[in-house]
C-alpha cells in the first residue's frame, strides 16, 4: 500500500510514517521544511497543504516515484491560543486553512487513484478539539469540528466505493506542539513548567499525555482489512476524556 502522510517530518506524523514503513507499507511523507523530512529517511515531497497547486504537484511526483496512492493520512496541522475577543478574521482563517483546508486538499488529491482502484483509505488526524470545546483555542476547535463533519459526510458519499473515511481524535499528545502549548501557559500565567504540564494532563482521566505511538497504531489499524467496516468514525484517543 502506498500511503501519503502529511506533516510527516516531526511528532505524530513522523511516528505514523515510521510505523507504517516498518509494517511494510510504501510511505511518502510531505511537509513544508526539508530538514526534518530528510531526517526521517523516507521518500518525501516538500508541500504546503494549504496550497492546492503545491499539493497537486507533490502528489503527482509521489505517484511518479512510488505508484498510485492507496491511502492518505492528513496529519498536518497547527494550533494557536488566543482569547476569542482578541481573535482576528486572519487568525480564524489561519486555523481553518491548515487544519480543515489542508485535509480537503490532500484527500481530494489522492481520491482519484482510490476511485480507480475501487478501494482505499482516507484518514485525518483530528483532535478531541473536534469533539468538544476548549477555551482560548476557538479557531482550532472550529477547524477540527469541520474535519469531523467532512469525515462523516464523505464517508457516506463514498460508502459503496470501497474507500473508507475516518478520523483519529487524540487528546494532548506528547510532541513539540505540546511543548509550545506548555511554554505559552508558562509565559501567560507565570506557572512553573511542571504545573503547566499537569494542568493540561488533567484533562485526561488517566492523568497522562497520549503518546505518538498510540496514534500511529490507531492509524495503522484503520488502514488494515480489520477496519474495513469502520467508516465515518471519529476515534477518540483520550483516556476517556470524550
Amino acid at each position: 500500500m502506498h500511503v501519503i502522510v502529511t506533516g510527516g517530518g516531526t511528532g505524530v506524523g513522523a511516528e505514523i510514517a515510521q510505523t507504517l514503513s516498518r509494517e511494510g507499507h510504501t510511505v511518502t511523507i510531505m511537509g513544508r521544511t526539508q530538514a526534518p523530512l530528510e531526517a526521517q529517511g523516507l521518500p518525501y515531497q516538500i508541500c504546503d497543504v494549504t496550497d492546492p497547486g503545491a499539493v497537486h504537484a507533490a502528489f503527482e511526483a509521489a505517484r511518479a516515484d512510488a505508484g498510485p496512492i492507496d491511502a492518505v493520512v492528513a496529519n498536518a496541522g497547527a494550533a494557536t491560543s488566543v482569547p476569542f475577543h482578541k481573535m482576528t478574521a486572519a487568525d480564524l482563517t489561519a486555523m481553518t486553512d491548515v487544519n480543515l483546508g489542508g485535509v480537503f486538499n490532500v484527500w481530494q488529491a489522492g481520491l482519484l487513484d482510490m476511485q480507480e482502484a475501487k478501494g482505499g483509505r482516507l484518514v485525518a488526524v483530528a483532535s478531541t478539539a473536534g469533539l468538544k470545546g476548549y477555551p482560548y483555542v476557538s479557531g482550532y476547535c472550529a477547524a477540527k469540528h469541520g474535519v469531523i463533519g467532512l469525515t462523516r459526510a464523505l464517508a457516506l458519499e463514498l460508502a459503496r466505493s470501497g474507500i473508507t473515511v475516518n478520523a483519529v481524535c487524540p487528546g494532548f499528545v506528547e510532541t513539540p506542539m505540546l511543548d509550545r502549548s506548555i511554554d505559552n501557559i508558562v509565559e501567560k500565567t507565570g506557572m512553573s513548567r511542571d504545573d503547566a504540564a499537569k494542568s493540561l494532563a488533567a484533562n485526561n482521566p488517566q492523568k497522562r499525555f497520549v503518546q505518538t505511538g498510540e496514534v500511529a497504531d490507531a492509524v495503522h489499524w484503520l488502514l488494515s482489512d480489520a477496519a474495513k467496516s469502520v467508516n465515518g468514525h471519529a476515534l477518540s484517543l483520550s483516556g476517556g476524556e470524550i
